[in-house]
Parts: C-alpha cells; structure tokens; sequence
C-alpha cells in the first residue's frame, strides 16, 4: 500500500496547494482543533466580475481545504458530490479565510464535509456541504 503522506508529498502540480504549479494558488493549510484553515487574497487574475473573485475559485479553496481535512487525518479521498450556497460576494485584494470540519464521519465510504469562507469581520460569503469517498492512495 501507497502511504498517503507521500502521494501529498509528491503532489507538486496541484492547482490549489501545489507549490511547484506556476499558476496555482500555493496554499497553506492548518489544523486548529478539528478545524482545518487556510487563507487565501485573491487577485485581479482570479476575478470574475471586475473586482469580485470567481465563483469557481470559491468552490475550489472549499473543495481543496474540505479535502485537506481529511488529508490531514490520513484519510485519502475524492469528491463525491459538493453543494455550494454564495451568500455574498468575494472581493479581490480581501484575505479571506477559509474552514472545514467533518459533520458525519465514513457512512459507508464516505464523509461528510462542511466549509466556508469568512470574510474580514466574521460575515460568511459561502458554504458548502460535500460528501468524500475514501480511495486507496495508490489510486492516486
């Protein structure tokens, strides 16, 4: 069997945490608690409408630290079905701070995620439910 820490490890060209991708967003994460966290300031190149960060960008911090969660607890896995609810809009140039936990551990193979996006004074600009299916490492 693959150990997971090293399919993390050698995963250099990740879109979101990869360090090595050139246009990749190179994020960081951390485990406070049974909260995982990064944060993220979008840029001009990550918009959608002027000076508001795509929708598609949003879905991915949450997928990618939802999945970090589980990475974190040594639990290899992949998006299985994700719902998102935009409650307000992003602004680019806003450090922004994204959260995930587990709301239901391994029903079957699969977890049950949750996450947002906090804006700078604690205002919630999305949520997202998401179910993932634990995945032998060396699927991966």
């Amino acid at each position: 069997m693959v150990p997971l820490s090293s399919v993390i490890k050698n995963n250099h060209m990740c879109f979101a945490c990869g360090k090595q991708n050139p246009i990749g967003l190179k994020l960081n994460f951390t485990m406070e608690g049974d909260v995982c966290r990064t944060e993220f300031i979008a840029g001009e190149e990550h918009q959608g409408w002027n000076g508001y960060m795509h929708g598609g960008l949003i879905s991915t911090l949450l997928d990618e630290t939802m999945a970090w969660w589980l990475w974190m607890k040594n639990i290899s896995s992949m998006t299985a079905d994700m719902q998102i609810r935009y409650s307000l809009s992003v602004p680019v140039k806003t450090k922004l701070v994204v959260e995930s936990w587990c709301e239901e551990e391994k029903k079957g193979r699969l977890y049950h995620m949750a996450g947002r996006i906090v804006l700078p004074g604690g205002k919630v600009a999305a949520r997202a439910k998401a179910k993932f299916l634990r995945i032998d490492p060396a699927e991966l």
